[in-house]
């Protein structure tokens, strides 16, 4: 089992779950998750890496912080963690809410970053999501991005809310107990409410960083995107016109939340791309 610790960075406390030594790897949850997203995974991983698991702002055990939600803060805050935690570079594995802030910091930090995993999200308005996105985008986005009224209605009803996102994100077979009740204790209240929000409230932002850092750079760190339902292949299709090394993966039968509903078939992929040797760019 991982031990977590708080660890103070970009003027906020991090939650962190920490297991095992070697080349480290930073795993980026979503919503409605914690750093106990990658619970199926930690272990194998932990076998040949130092495995880094981080409540992000607001989520879980980390600082409910009043700002700081757009993807330019969150890689900020993830830059810091690593520092803090003494490690120089890391391969980074993200989905869903964490994948923008994984991508920022990849282009940023093409030195900090060893390996990229994207999954299952959508990175801002860049082209390529067209098709997704034809019949508008998912219903939450817009309910989420309400101030004050999620966290208004939904007080009360955490427990059912997540539920849904958790049958949804994995085709209806649900997730272990333990799981699942650890998710809705994260999500319970209207601060925690508010904090999820957040991301939501303000993606403009971010989709506006993410366009404006694609307009002078390239990703040259070697990545792999992973779809599933209902994403697919639509974030594969928005890399690889600023991506210089991809690889990408559908996984059938699989639901949204990749780490819980297809963990062995998740390791089956992350486990020989995070074990390459890095590659050496130029330029």
């Amino acid at each position: 089992m991982p031990s977590t610790r708080r660890i103070t960075v970009n003027g906020i406390q991090v939650n962190v779950a920490v297991a095992g030594s070697g080349p480290a790897v930073l795993l980026l949850h979503g919503f409605p998750h914690t750093w106990r997203l990658w619970s199926g995974i930690i272990g194998p991983l932990a076998e040949h890496h130092r495995v880094i698991a981080p409540d992000l702002r607001g989520f879980g055990e980390s600082t409910r912080a009043a700002e700081g939600y757009d993807a330019s803060t969150l890689a900020s805050d993830v830059e810091s963690l690593l520092d803090a935690l003494g490690e120089p570079g890391a391969a980074v594995v993200a989905i869903d809410a964490g994948t923008p802030v994984a991508f920022l910091l990849a282009l940023r930090r093409p030195d900090l970053v060893r390996r990229l995993v994207l999954m299952e999200s959508l990175l801002g308005s860049l082209p390529g999501a067209e098709d997704f996105l034809a019949g508008g985008p998912p219903w939450w986005f817009g309910f989420h991005a309400v101030p004050g009224l999620g966290e208004t209605v939904l007080i009360g009803h955490e427990g059912e809310y997540v539920d849904w996102f958790l049958a949804s994100g994995t085709l209806g077979r649900g997730v272990v107990p333990e799981i699942r009740d650890a998710f809705v204790h994260a999500y319970t209240g209207r601060e925690a409410l508010r904090c999820a929000f957040s991301y939501y409230r303000a993606m403009p932002v971010s989709a506006r960083q993410i366009a404006e850092a694609v307009e002078d750079r390239r990703l040259i760190v070697p990545t792999m995107a992973i779809g599933a339902h209902p994403v697919g292949r639509a974030l594969e299709r928005q890399l690889r016109p600023v991506t210089d090394d991809l690889t990408a993966h559908l996984l059938p039968d699989c639901g949204h939340i990749i780490p819980l509903d297809k963990p062995r078939e998740l390791l089956g992929l992350l486990t020989p791309f995070l074990g390459e040797r890095p590659s050496v760019h130029s330029g």
